[in-house]
């Protein structure tokens, strides 16, 4: 009897489905675009001991488990956070050592004594849902920005992000700039960005 042979696969056709296959998988999947915080860590500092922070220097916001925000232990909507924060670090109610020359603020001595003590402090629920907890710190992080483009304005005459970008643009004439750093470099520790995020307690 004679042997059968095994058919052949067509190793051309396989290509093909593999390919139309890829190709079908490229089309229909969805990539997911991640959001997140953008923010540098500070440099590595030898822990201070016995640090005391008065109560009046700290701006709690607590976001719940019903995405609910609390300001000070009150209800407030997200919208009024940003003039909320601007108020608390540019108070500059110090006074001596503590005294904010350029606060624009109400200088009350039951709030922050300058932006150099002013700590945010954030706490939140695991179960509030992080596009709010996104949009809560892009609304204190835009009061830093505003107070320091009001400084930068009135010191140098000229904005705080057009200042950063030159020094960091090729192009520019001040690119890398000492002169230039050195301006950046004051804005930034008149106006500290301090915001505190704890972690889920509740």
């Amino acid at each position: 009897m004679a042997k059968r042979s095994a058919p052949e696969v067509n190793a051309g056709s396989m290509a093909d489905i593999a390919f139309l296959l890829l190709i079908f998988f490229l089309v229909t999947t969805t990539i997911e675009v991640d959001s997140g915080i953008n923010s540098k860590l500070p440099p590595d500092e030898p822990p201070i001991e016995d640090v005391r922070i008065k109560q009046k220097n700290i701006f709690t916001v607590e976001l719940n488990k019903n995405n609910q925000m609390l300001v000070e232990g009150d209800l407030m909507e997200v919208k009024d956070l940003k003039a909320a924060a601007i108020k608390f670090i540019d108070n500059g109610g110090g006074q001596g050592d503590d005294k904010c020359t350029y606060c624009k603020g109400a200088k009350d001595p039951a709030s922050s004594d300058n932006p150099g003590k002013a700590i945010i402090s954030i706490t939140h629920s695991r179960a509030t849902d992080y596009e709010t907890f996104i949009t809560v710190y892009d609304q204190l992080v835009s009061a830093y920005s505003e107070l320091r483009e009001r400084l930068a304005q009135k010191q140098y005459n000229r904005s705080f992000k057009e200042m950063e970008a030159a020094y960091d643009d090729s192009k520019s004439p001040d690119f890398k700039s000492e002169k230039l750093k050195d301006k950046i470099e004051d804005i930034k520790k008149k106006y500290p960005r301090i915001i505190s995020k704890a972690e889920p307690k509740f």
